[in-house]
């Protein structure tokens, strides 16, 4: 089987351009004739069309990259797969989404989402993001990579760290968490809470408002937020520095980092809802915060990114939940729990890297997405 994978190729450090080489990476592993190509680049496209004539092609992205993984290939009589993470709701392209044979989706909630918004389900299967398992490992607190992880974050000697990470960090749960730590008092250890965000116009303002809570909740010296680009060499070692791994998320399709942290051997506090129900498990290899609200919106601004001219509005007939609030009582109870017992910590960890490695393996995911295509005759 020769599979064309459509993705942000080069990868960024992004998540849907993780997830694609994750996937590319293991089909070659598993001895698949695999190629990638960038999602956007038509010419490109078209030649590995031409002369390697893929089976399958199988692009990664949202609903708004139809264009771009469904109906380009298609004119060329290829078949393809789109696999698909949703955000929150879907506003176009259905008709061509419902007569697909197959579309996959990264988390049974995904699926949900896009039943909800119109598209028949019974042609959608779930197929989980990887992990690279063999990157994101425990390691000892003592590794030289580790420890400098810690020093360039300010973290002191004796304090515990609880990390963050996303593009910023109140769409991760950080506003929630940060009212959380700031009701702890001293009942806990020393800790300090770092939200590794992306600098990005998009998120300036917001990152902003962040700090400017911490420094309103009187935490600002325990908070610090790193905008500074990283590449993907240094993620296994920001997560493997932290003790615990907070991200109650608002919106979550699948959830990389919270895996990730989990594969490193840390405890991680999310949210009872959304991706999270599918990557996580209640009291074994996490705490999951009951969903404190619900926010409904009524209709939405779309443009070009996603089919429409700029200014596109779109009305719903039904309010939609487009993201979702923790409740910063349960994440302060979790945080309490962890900070306070280091045996706890070790053994939730350990059981997210069991986890981690017996079903989100990237091979795993590879071979899955190979039964998958061969159950289909795809």
């Amino acid at each position: 089987m020769k599979i064309l994978v459509l993705y942000s190729y080069p990868p960024a450090p992004g998540g849907l351009a993780t997830q694609g080489d994750l996937l590319y990476k293991g089909l070659l592993e598993i001895g698949v004739d695999a190629r990638a190509a960038h999602l956007k680049s038509d010419l490109e496209k078209e030649w590995y069309y031409r002369w390697y004539q893929p089976d399958v092609v199988v692009g990664v992205g949202f609903w708004g990259d139809v264009p771009d993984l469904v109906l380009h290939p298609r004119r060329f009589g290829i078949r393809t797969v789109p696999w698909l993470l949703a955000d929150g709701y879907v506003a176009n392209y259905r008709a061509v989404l419902d007569g697909m044979p197959l579309v996959l989706v990264t988390s049974d909630w995904v699926r949900e989402i896009f039943v909800r918004d119109g598209i028949r389900g019974d042609h959608t299967v779930t197929l989980p993001v990887g992990c690279d398992t063999d990157g994101f490992i425990p390691r000892n607190p003592d590794d030289p990579k580790v420890r400098a992880v810690r020093d360039s974050l300010g973290v002191l000697p004796g304090e515990l760290l609880i990390l963050t990470v996303g593009g910023d960090a109140a769409s991760k749960g950080g506003r929630e968490v940060m009212e959380a730590l700031a009701t702890l008092g001293d009942d806990v250890p020393p800790w300090r809470y770092v939200c590794k965000v992306w600098p990005q116009e998009r998120t300036d303002m917001q990152n902003k408002l962040d700090a400017q809570l911490a420094r309103t909740l009187g935490i600002h010296d325990r908070v610090s937020f790193q905008t500074h680009q990283v590449s993907r060499n240094l993620m296994p070692y920001l997560l493997a520095a932290c003790d615990i791994y907070a991200a109650p998320s608002r919106q979550e399709g699948f959830g990389m980092p919270q895996v990730e942290a989990g594969a490193c051997g840390k405890p991680v506090i999310g949210i009872r809802a959304m991706a999270m129900l599918d990557t996580l498990v209640h009291g074994e290899t996490a705490f999951l915060a009951n969903v404190a609200q619900e926010i409904h919106i009524t209709e939405a601004v779309l443009g070009p990114e996603s089919g429409f001219e700029p200014g596109h509005h779109v009305v719903f007939d039904k309010p939609r939940v487009s993201d979702y609030r923790a409740s910063s009582q349960d994440i302060a109870a979790y945080l309490k729990l962890l900070l306070n017992d280091a045996d706890l910590r070790k053994r939730m960890g350990e059981a997210g890297r069991r986890r981690a490695v017996e079903h989100f393996d990237y091979r795993l995911v590879a071979r899955r997405l190979v039964e998958i295509l061969s159950e289909r005759q795809l």
